[in-house]
C-alpha cells in the first residue's frame, strides 16, 4: 500500500503525535555524521570513531520507535489487552533482532 493511500485511509501515519520529537532526534543524528566523516578522513583510532558511533544507535532507536508507532497504529482495533501484549511481544523481538 502506498504512503499516500495509507494516509488517506488511516488519517495519517501513526507517528504524527510524536513527529516533532522524531524530527529533533533526526537533526541531532544528522549533526553527528560530519564528525564521523572527519574522524575517518583523519585516520582517527577506531575506538574513538566507535564512541562517536552513537549516531548509528540513534538511527536504530529512531527506526525502532517509528516501527513501534506504526505497529500500534495499525493494530489499534478491538482486542484490548491481548492485542497490546502481542504488539509488545513483536516489539521486543524486533529490538532483540536489531540489537544483536
Amino acid at each position: 500500500m502506498s504512503e499516500q493511500l495509507e494516509t488517506a485511509i488511516e488519517g495519517g501515519p501513526g507517528y504524527l503525535g510524536s513527529k516533532e520529537a522524531h524530527l529533533r532526534g533526526l537533526r541531532q543524528t544528522e549533526g553527528q555524521v560530519p564528525g564521523l566523516q572527519r574522524q575517518v578522513e583523519n585516520g582517527t583510532y577506531y575506538t574513538d570513531v566507535l564512541t562517536r558511533g552513537a549516531a548509528t544507535r540513534a538511527l536504530d532507536s529512531f527506526a525502532l520507535a517509528l516501527r513501534d508507532k506504526h505497529l500500534r497504529h495499525r493494530c489499534d482495533q478491538p482486542g484490548g489487552t491481548e492485542a497490546e501484549v502481542k504488539v509488545d511481544q513483536a516489539s521486543v523481538a524486533v529490538v532483540r533482532l536489531v540489537r544483536s
